[in-house]
């Protein structure tokens, strides 16, 4: 009984000292800001908000709406990815309509095997796109669709030796046939003569279009007569073709700094530049050095998932750009963190409809 009373006893003085401690703290509270004891200073101030000051408007989905419609209530937001990506179209949307805009897309990623091959060839088709820069990988992977070959679905967790023993080659979970490079081999053996001649990338990609005998990106850019540059065109499986030919003893007489020349001009020529790039990589700064020769780019859009923090070109916000002379000050444009295999098929629908391309 003693023990109990001890504790209990004990127990008191612990919640008498508990209540004096809080007692404390809130006459200092007090003390320090006034007023009330529960309410944090901060909450005490007067707020003035600005009359220009909108709430967040948020995304209403409707029976039957089109894309054009889930667009325009994501750019209404005006809010994180969704209304920049909502931005995005808009920008694209005038950017088409300005008819003193020379409109400059750079692609990088593995567009082709990630099922965008489609949107781009439709995109080039609209004639919207005046120039048009690359990978050689994504012209590698275009070229083996227009030979007959397909990508197929795979599994990124594939055990990638029993891949190999199968001649399948992965890029993460989408596959291809290894043997695409035989039928590219036999077409650049064949077509040989035609390449001789050729005195500068775009006029190489040119002839490839000329001689692919599917639809494909660089047949549309031949056709169309839309200037096609890929810098980097020897860090492909096309390059490996043409090495393959020279190792032969084969002669080209392509010169990989002429291109410079035509892209710049473009850029110090016209009225009004946009641009836009579909990831980073060697796209995105070829065509960001061309505008340095211009008068800055009007308009520009950005997708892509890299970081600016590396000091990178892929990463690197167009804002960026401003100090290179790249971007106009008072340029409209907007960076969109996205995938863009994700981010493509609803911008370029979106535009499909409310400038009604067929």
């Amino acid at each position: 009984m003693q023990r109990i009373q001890l504790t209990l006893n004990q127990w008191v003085i612990e919640r008498a000292k508990i209540s004096l401690h809080a007692l404390s703290l809130s006459k200092m509270l007090e003390k320090l800001y006034g007023g009330s004891k529960t309410i944090p200073p901060h909450a005490k101030r007067v707020v003035s908000l600005p009359k220009t000051m909108k709430p967040v408007h948020h995304i209403k989905i409707k029976s039957k709406m089109t894309v054009s419609e889930l667009v325009k209530e994501m750019e209404s937001t005006n809010v994180v990815g969704s209304g920049r990506l909502g931005k995005a179209v808009s920008i694209l949307e005038q950017m088409i309509k300005d008819k003193d805009c020379i409109i400059f897309l750079g692609i990088a990623g593995a567009m082709v095997p990630s099922g965008m091959r489609e949107i781009m060839l439709d995109i080039l088709e609209s004639r919207y796109i005046d120039v048009f820069v690359t990978t050689g990988a994504n012209l590698t992977h275009d070229l083996a669709e227009s030979l007959g070959f397909s990508h197929y679905q795979g599994d990124e967790n594939a055990d990638d030796t029993g891949l190999y023993k199968r001649g399948l080659v992965r890029m993460y979970d989408s596959l291809m046939p290894a043997k695409v490079y035989e039928k590219m081999e036999d077409f650049f053996e064949k077509n040989w003569k035609y390449f001789e001649s050729c005195t500068n990338i775009k006029k190489f990609l040119w002839t490839i279009g000329k001689l692919t005998p599917k639809r494909s990106l660089l047949k549309i850019c031949y056709e169309k007569k839309i200037p096609v540059f890929c810098p980097a065109i020897s860090d492909s499986g096309i390059g490996l073709m043409v090495w393959g030919r020279l190792a032969k003893g084969r002669r080209i007489n392509v010169n990989a700094f002429d291109d410079m020349k035509e892209i710049i001009d473009i850029a110090w020529t016209c009225r009004k530049a946009g641009v836009i790039y579909l990831g980073g990589g060697v796209p995105k700064n070829y065509i960001q050095q061309s505008m340095q020769f211009s008068k800055g780019a009007y308009y520009g859009i950005q997708i892509t998932t890299d970081r600016e923090e590396y000091g990178g070109s892929s990463g690197a916000k167009l804002k960026e750009g401003i100090s290179w002379g790249k971007l106009k000050e008072r340029a409209r444009y907007i960076d969109v963190s996205c995938d863009v295999t994700i981010a493509l098929p609803l911008m370029w629908a979106a535009v499909k409809e409310r400038i009604r391309i067929s």
